[in-house]
C-alpha cells in the first residue's frame, strides 16, 4: 500500500522536482497535500510556484499556504539561487487550480490526526510549519511515522560556514522537530552534495521531447549557473534526494547519532551539532545520512520526469 506522506516546501527549483518525483510514484506514496512555508523566496511566490508546477505536469492536490516566516526571526531568502520568481528559467502557465483556504499548518494537523495510517511528514525548506504544527497539537506526534527532511550536515554549511539554509532561517522551529521525540532522517549536504545530476543528464532532458522533463531540464540550466560559481562540477539535488529517501530508504546510508540545533551561536546559529562520538552524553535522536548511491539516484530523476504525459 502507498504511504501516506505530506510535503511541505518553497518551490524553488530542487523543491518543485521533488514534488514531481512523489506524483511520478502513486504506487509507493500517497500525497495528502503540499503544504507551502517562505524560504527559498516570499510565500506568495512559493505558493504560486507549486501550484504552476503541479498544473503543468497535470496533478492536482491539496496546497495550502503555511507561514510567511519563520517562528521568531526577520525571514532570510535565496534570489541568487533560484532567481526573483523563486522559479526562474522555464515560462510556465498561470496553475489552473488554487491554493486551500485553510492555513498550512492545520492542513498538516488535521491530515495526521484523521490518517488511518501513520503520515511520514517530507518537509524541504524552513521548518516553521512542521515546528509550529508539533507546537500547536503535540498530540499527532503519535501518528507521525517519521520526519524525512533535507536541511542541516554534519561537517559543513552553504549558507553560512557553519549552517545550511533551510536550518539557519529558522532554527527555533528546527530546534522544535529536532527534539520532538519523533524518528528522523536527515537528508543534509554531506550527501545532497554528491547527488549531483550533471550537465549530460540536463541535455538528456531538454532532448527528451517530454513536457515535463525539458520543462526541468530547463529548471536545472538555471539551477546550474549559480552552482557552477561554487565550482559545482554539476548540480546538487538536494531536496529531490530526502524525497527519494522516502521511496527507497536504502539509496542513503546513514547512522543514527545525536543532533542538537545551535539557535544562539555567534557564528553558528543553525548548525547541526552532530555528536559523531558520544561527547555528549546525549541519546541518539535523528538518522543522519552520510553516504549516497548517486547513480541509482539519478536514474531515479530521469525515469520519472519522463513518466508524466
Amino acid at each position: 500500500m502507498p504511504k501516506p506522506i505530506i510535503i511541505d516546501c518553497d518551490p524553488g527549483h530542487d523543491d518543485a522536482i521533488a514534488l514531481l518525483l512523489a506524483f511520478a510514484k502513486p504506487e509507493l506514496v500517497k500525497v495528502l497535500a503540499v503544504t507551502i512555508v517562505a524560504g527559498n523566496q516570499t510565500l506568495e511566490k512559493t505558493v504560486l510556484n507549486a501550484l504552476k508546477v503541479l498544473s503543468f505536469a497535470g496533478v492536482e492536490c491539496e496546497v495550502a499556504a503555511g507561514y510567511d516566516r519563520p517562528l521568531l526571526r526577520t525571514l532570510e531568502i535565496a534570489p541568487e539561487v533560484h532567481g526573483e520568481s523563486g522559479l526562474d528559467g522555464p515560462i510556465l502557465p498561470e496553475p489552473n487550480f488554487k491554493a486551500s483556504i485553510k492555513h498550512g499548518v492545520q492542513t498538516i494537523i488535521d491530515h495526521v490526526r484523521t490518517s488511518k495510517e501513520k503520515v511520514t511528514l517530507v518537509p524541504t525548506g524552513p521548518l516553521t510549519n512542521i515546528g509550529a504544527a508539533l507546537l500547536g497539537a503535540p498530540d499527532i506526534k503519535e501518528n507521525i511515522e517519521r520526519i524525512v527532511l533535507m536541511g542541516g550536515a554534519a561537517r559543513e554549511g552553504n549558507w553560512t560556514p557553519a549552517a545550511e539554509f533551510n536550518i539557519l532561517v529558522d532554527p527555533e522551529a528546527a530546534s522544535v522537530v529536532f527534539q520532538s521525540g519523533i524518528p528522523i532522517t536527515m537528508v543534509g549536504l554531506d550527501v545532497t552534495h554528491e547527488a549531483q545530476i550533471m550537465a549530460s543528464d540536463v541535455e538528456f532532458l531538454l532532448n527528451s521531447g517530454k513536457k515535463v522533463g525539458v520543462m526541468v531540464g530547463e529548471l536545472l540550466e538555471f539551477f546550474g549557473e549559480f552552482h557552477k560559481t561554487m565550482g559545482f562540477a554539476g548540480m546538487p539535488l538536494h531536496d529531490p534526494l530526502a524525497m527519494a529517501t522516502v521511496l527507497e530508504p536504502t539509496i542513503v546510508e546513514t547512522k543514527h547519532l545525536p543532533v542538537r540545533i545551535e539557535t544562539q551561536g555567534q557564528y553558528t546559529t543553525g548548525r547541526t551539532v552532530v555528536d559523531f562520538y558520544g561527547v555528549t552524553g546525549e541519546k541518539p535522536n535523528v538518522d543522519v545520512a552520510l553516504a549516497v548511491d548517486r547513480d541509482r539516484f539519478v536514474q531515479m530523476i530521469l525515469d520519472a520526469m519522463l513518466s508524466y504525459n
